[in-house]
C-alpha cells in the first residue's frame, strides 16, 4: 500500500512540475526556462577571488563568487533567493563571465544578459540588472583584493 502512495505522489509531483514548466514557456523564452530549470554553476565557492552580495529593489538577493586564473574568470558561481527570472539571469551572468578576461566580464551589462536570455517581460527585466550589478561588484571586489591582498585575511571565512 505504501509503495502505491509513493508512486501516486511521484506522479502528482511530476504532473504539477510539467504544468508549471508549460506555464513558464507561455511567458518566457526557452533559454530562460532552461536556465531556470537547469541553472549553470549554482552554489557558493570556498575562498573566491572575488565576491559580491547585492539586494535588488524587488527584495531579491544575489551572490556571485568568482575565481580568476591568468587574468580570466576560470569559475563563477551564484546563489539567489529570487524568482525564476533571478535564477535565469544569475545563471546566464556566470555562464557569460566564465572564461572571459576580468575586464570583459566587468562590462557584461543588463542588455547583454537580456539579449542572451532572448528577453524578459518588462516586469522581470530588473533581474538582469541585478545579475549585471552583482557580477560587476564581484569583479570590483577581485580587483580591490588584487591591489590589497592583505585585506582578504580580514573577510569572513566564507568569502576568502
Amino acid at each position: 500500500m505504501g509503495a502505491q502512495i509513493m508512486t501516486d505522489w511521484d506522479e502528482f509531483i511530476s504532473t504539477v512540475q510539467k504544468q508549471e514548466i508549460e506555464k513558464a514557456r507561455e511567458i518566457y523564452s526557452e533559454t530562460v526556462v532552461q536556465h531556470a530549470i537547469f541553472p549553470r554553476d549554482p552554489g557558493s565557492m570556498e575562498n573566491p577571488d572575488g565576491y559580491a552580495r547585492v539586494t535588488g529593489p524587488c527584495g531579491d538577493t544575489m551572490e556571485i563568487f568568482i575565481r580568476v586564473l591568468n587574468g580570466k574568470i576560470s569559475k563563477a558561481n551564484f546563489l539567489t533567493d529570487g524568482c525564476t527570472t533571478s535564477i535565469a539571469a544569475a545563471s546566464m551572468a556566470v555562464e557569460m563571465a566564465t572564461d572571459k578576461k576580468v575586464e570583459d566580464a566587468r562590462c557584461i551589462s543588463k542588455e547583454d544578459i537580456l539579449e542572451a536570455l532572448d528577453g524578459l517581460p518588462e516586469e522581470s527585466r530588473h533581474c538582469a540588472l541585478l545579475a549585471s550589478n552583482t557580477l560587476r561588484a564581484a569583479v570590483a571586489d577581485y580587483l580591490k583584493m588584487a591591489k590589497e591582498p592583505w585585506k582578504k585575511f580580514y573577510q569572513p571565512a566564507s568569502h576568502r
